[in-house]
């Protein structure tokens, strides 16, 4: 039966703090984060000083002699570490992602309808379930399949997704659905792959990872702890000075007038540390002798390109770059993707910016957007629209930050947790005829994948194209929780998500040697899990 509310709630501000009377108060960081009163700023990772260090061709040419010192290619000098940039949400509260937002059917299949009461607990009123008729769209029902995956045409992330993408960038995108339970308002759900990412090799020219908090994982969600690198914690940063920060001689900066005086001065300590190496470390072991040299002089010879290639620090900054925000004389023919109101008025929209500015050209190896308040059950429907709504601004941003640079990158968006609705359908003007989330349910819960491929061939291929989700949805409506490894163990599902990382370089076949304690089973299952084709070829070794 459909219950009228007489009184629908206010939409709450997208950074107003949630309250719950049936939650306790809140007093741990994620507590707040997941209320909405704190934001998840952004955090970059840099494992130490030596490590970040990377350099140009302009240095090269400045000091040719100075590579070949350490033998060719011996630092890994090159745009980042040649992986696929990877970038995963973290809606820290329990967010809605399937049923109201991507789809996820029965037995494997999205398009395997639920019953219209399962669609009922996953927020949809009868006449909004995905078959239901719909004179309004083109296939005559609530199915939208722009961005490849299928997706409730009214979904509140697609809908944030098309108004920040072209028609052109979806068209060159594909995604899936993983059903998978998640446990509501606690911090143990390891969640976070980007250790995992990094083990595969993904790294930056400039930082390893990107996350949204000062914890271990770098996220709200911890990490699985056999994956943990204590070298790549996360430090923080909430702005895009300490983006552009991270590039500075120090004093040399100031004593020059000239910058390439500066350089040269580099290039003289990085010949200095080349003489003192061979005259060090007289004890040691060859083998040991040999790494402990290579370090010191990569470091030195690191930095000296960092300062040439990156002299003007504004190169990093995301306020400068008209393809993301409108400049005061912005370039013919550019649009950009968030207006000067959206993007100084949204801190998410700047912090957004930052890390996929960062991760894309190859600065940064992987990172994490925290975005907090997505525990909006008991808020009205309103609330958790114009949420979703904002979480699908920021993945469409990345998607299409990627096709302007030419670059690809898959987008991981998972949420601790998930939620059920009742039957009080909310016709406030956001709330969109919808019914109200009403409490946690962690058997409703979901993540899912999209990943962009440029190039004319449009969309990245799925391995089997009638495999389009991993796991399933009970008729019912919760999670099937035998239906894939990753449906019950959260850790699983991380392992899952890596898995389908390599297979993107075609490099799945090296998962049992890289993550040996792994719980996907033989190879038939694993291949099983593998949604799709390779859109990189070639295997690139870790950097130095």
């Amino acid at each position: 039966m459909i219950i009228r509310t007489k009184k629908p709630q206010r939409t709450l501000g997208l950074d107003e703090p949630i309250r719950h009377e049936s939650h306790k108060t809140p007093v741990t960081r994620r507590d707040f984060i997941a209320q909405g009163f704190k934001t998840g700023p952004a955090i970059i990772a840099a494992p130490s000083a030596l490590a970040m260090l990377i350099g140009s061709d302009n240095a090269r040419a400045m000091a040719p002699d100075l590579e070949a010192l350490l033998g060719p290619a011996a630092c890994n000098i090159q745009a980042g570490a040649g992986k696929i940039p990877f970038i995963c949400f973290d809606l820290a509260g329990g967010a809605n992602l399937n049923g109201s937002e991507i789809l996820i059917g029965r037995d494997g299949v999205p398009t395997n309808f639920l019953s219209t009461q399962a669609y009922a607990t996953l927020g949809l009123p009868g006449n909004m379930t995905p078959g239901s008729a719909n004179a309004a769209s083109p296939t005559n029902n609530f199915v939208n399949t722009e961005f490849g995956a299928a997706w409730h045409s009214d979904g509140a992330i697609l809908r944030g997704m098309q108004a920040s993408t072209q028609v052109a960038t979806r068209a060159n995108v594909n995604g899936y659905g993983i059903a998978a339970r998640s446990e509501n308002d606690t911090g143990n759900n390891p969640h976070n792959p980007m250790y995992g990412i990094n083990r595969i090799g993904a790294d930056g020219q400039l930082l390893t990872l990107i996350g949204s908090q000062n914890s271990d994982s770098g996220g709200n969600s911890m990490a699985p702890v056999a994956m943990m690198n204590p070298a790549a914690r996360p430090t923080k940063v909430d702005r895009a000075s300490d983006v552009t920060g991270l590039v500075d001689t120090g004093e040399l900066g100031t004593l020059f007038a000239n910058q390439d005086d500066a350089i040269a001065v580099l290039e003289s300590m990085t010949r200095l540390s080349h003489s003192k190496a061979n005259l060090a470390q007289t004890q040691l072991a060859a083998q040991q002798d040999a790494d402990v040299k290579k370090l010191v002089r990569c470091g030195y010879l690191k930095s000296t390109y960092l300062a040439d290639r990156f002299r003007s620090p504004a190169a990093l900054n995301p306020n400068l770059d008209p393809h993301i925000v409108a400049q005061a004389s912005q370039p013919a023919g550019v649009t950009p993707i968030f207006t000067a109101a959206e993007y100084n008025n949204d801190g998410e929209f700047r912090k957004a910016a930052a890390i996929m500015k960062m991760v894309i050209n190859g600065y940064a190896g992987a990172g994490t957007v925290t975005m907090g308040g997505y525990d909006y059950h008991g808020q009205g429907r309103n609330t958790g629209e114009t949420r979703n709504f904002r979480a699908g601004r920021c993945i469409g941003a990345c998607l299409e930050y990627a096709a302007r640079m030419g670059k690809p990158v898959m987008i991981y968006v998972f949420s601790d947790g998930a939620l059920s609705a009742n039957g009080a359908v909310n016709n406030t003007p956001d709330g969109r005829g919808k019914l109200d989330w009403a409490s946690d349910n962690q058997s409703t819960a979901a993540s899912f994948v999209l990943v962009y491929k440029p190039g004319a061939a449009g969309r990245p291929a799925m391995v089997n194209p009638n495999r389009l989700q991993i796991g399933s949805f009970s008729n019912g409506g919760a999670v099937v929780t035998t239906s894939s490894p990753a449906a019950n163990a959260v850790n699983l599902l991380v392992e899952t998500v890596l898995l389908n990382y390599m297979a993107l370089h075609g490099e799945q076949g090296n998962f049992p040697t890289l993550f040996p304690s792994h719980g996907l089973g033989g190879t038939a299952t694993r291949d099983g899990l593998t949604m799709m084709a390779p859109i990189v070829n070639g295997t690139v070794s870790n950097p130095v």
